[in-house]
């Protein structure tokens, strides 16, 4: 079949036509809309928000429209997004994007997340702003996808890594970013080599331990922005948790970074109850607890793991002794401590425990850092007619979400490890008992803010459960230590371990 193309000829006489003023060229009303179109897409300044104009299903806070607004008008793209914990940072750096993308500024995103907070990523974006991310998966296309979501434990090995590198984004977004804190890790190695024209760090906790966190996190944002590492330290004589010129400091931070706390919003918030709970060993744990803080041949970390594993279960302190067994000279010494760890009839922790639980008659949160305890503490639990699920880092995404159903719907109490700490929202529920104390005093922030959150409508009380005489103690004198630290550089902290002093 052979097919013949001519050149049409028919639109000469209407072009002639409008030459010799036989017809109009266009409509005046038509070119006037168009015009109008096209002057309505056109961004005559820099100040503003154009994206809410075209996000019909959201609506911002007041703290997040301003917050966007600092980041694009005031930091040229790179901050780091440091509100409180649930106060809607994912929302702030949605705007951001928006922003930039409806500016034809960036066209394409990389967006580095916990495993277990990618869907939640896809689906804000998606279904708040309308940008259509994708999630990360093995030998898919990269180069095809303009807003790309990832795992940062994904994103820092090979292949990826390298596949990640050969891209041009224009912005990168990484969401609990406070796991870059250490310089010498992979996942900051990683992040450190990616080209960053716009750049977005997202953590409630900047500073977890210690003031140089914070000095790596704004060094992976801007360089040079408080000078080299001597410098900084010198500039400051700033060591872990002592530092001078304190004010100058958080000038310079400020600059970068933006943190609404929860009393600054307008909203009316429900209040935080905290109290210290006291605790007293039996003699008899008293005497397992010295015998471990004797124990020959072991080095002081092992000796304060124990110790700390003591404070929870003996459950958890058997597993350590038992794994010391198999390579340790004081074998005879070990099984002996052994002995009189399985022949504890109570465990007090626990008792008191049981007591707040029933108190509150409620639904109550239960943190602890060791999964023996966590299982220890849903037998003794449900030996006393209490129902529980357990919730940590082992469960994929369809447990968490079953778990957190049937914590909702039918379980008193959620058993979590520091797994629970991150990317749960659990609003309808206001008791948190912090069983284990953490050496971390940003992990009790994370903690209470899976419950003290936007959508709590009740009073939250937290329980923060410390052994007498103990290493508890210890690590109670040091989160006050490194609160005050934070205090310093960032700003206030809500109420996580009050009444200290007076307590204990």
């Amino acid at each position: 079949m052979i097919m013949i193309i001519e050149r049409s000829s028919e639109w000469e006489e209407g072009f002639n036509n409008r030459l010799n003023h036989l017809e109009q060229w266009q409509s005046w009303t038509l070119y006037k809309m168009s015009y109008d179109t096209v002057k309505m897409k056109l961004i005559p300044d820099f100040t503003g928000l154009q994206a809410t104009k075209y996000l019909p299903n959201l609506q911002p806070l007041k703290h997040q429209l301003e917050a966007a607004e600092t980041v694009i008008e005031r930091m040229n793209g790179k901050a780091i997004l440091a509100d409180e914990v649930g106060l809607g940072k994912t929302i702030e750096a949605g705007l951001i994007l928006k922003e930039y993308l409806i500016r034809g500024l960036v066209k394409r995103a990389l967006i580095l997340a916990p495993a277990s907070l990618i869907n939640q990523w896809i689906e804000e974006l998606n279904s708040k702003f309308h940008i259509p991310a994708m999630a990360y998966k093995k030998n898919c296309p990269i180069e095809r996808y303009d807003v790309l979501i990832m795992s940062m434990d994904t994103a820092k090995k090979s292949p990826h890594k390298e596949r990640i590198y050969e891209q041009d984004y224009d912005m990168i977004i990484i969401d609990e970013a406070h796991k870059l804190k250490n310089n010498k890790t992979q996942i900051y190695e990683f992040v450190q080599g990616l080209k960053k024209k716009f750049c977005l760090l997202l953590t409630a906790t900047p500073i977890q331990n210690d003031v140089f966190e914070l000095y790596y996190l704004i060094s992976l944002l801007k360089p040079g922005h408080l000078g080299n590492y001597d410098t900084f330290q010198s500039a400051f004589s700033a060591s872990k948790h002592h530092l001078e010129h304190d004010d100058y400091l958080k000038e310079l931070v400020n600059q970068v970074m933006v943190r609404n706390r929860r009393e600054d919003t307008g909203i009316d918030w429900t209040n935080r109850c905290v109290q210290i709970v006291p605790i007293t060993f039996t003699d008899e744990e008293r005497e397992v607890y010295d015998m471990l803080g004797a124990l020959g041949g072991a080095s002081s970390f092992s000796l304060i793991t124990l110790q700390k594993e003591m404070c929870s279960s003996k459950e958890a302190t058997a597993l350590t002794l038992t794994n010391m067994l198999e390579d340790h000279t004081h074998s005879q010494e070990i099984e002996a401590i052994l002995a009189k760890l399985m022949a504890l009839e109570v465990n007090s922790k626990a008792q008191k425990t049981l007591e707040i639980v029933k108190q509150a008659n409620d639904k109550v949160i239960i943190f602890t850092e060791y999964r023996a305890t966590q299982i220890y503490l849903q037998w003794y639990l449900h030996a006393n007619g209490i129902t529980s699920v357990l919730f940590n880092g082992k469960f994929n995404k369809s447990k968490r979400d079953y778990m957190k159903h049937l914590f909702k719907e039918r379980a008193q109490v959620l058993i979590a490890t520091e797994a629970g700490g991150e990317g749960i929202n659990l609003q309808f529920c206001h008791h948190v008992i912090n069983y284990d104390l953490p050496w971390n005093p940003m992990k009790l922030e994370q903690r209470i803010g899976r419950v003290h959150r936007l959508g709590q409508e009740h009073d939250v009380h937290i329980y923060n459960l410390a052994i007498e005489n103990t290493i508890e103690e210890k690590i109670l004198a040091l989160l006050h230590t490194k609160i005050d630290v934070f205090e310093k550089v960032v700003g206030d902290l809500d109420a996580i371990l009050t009444n200290f002093k007076e307590s204990v």
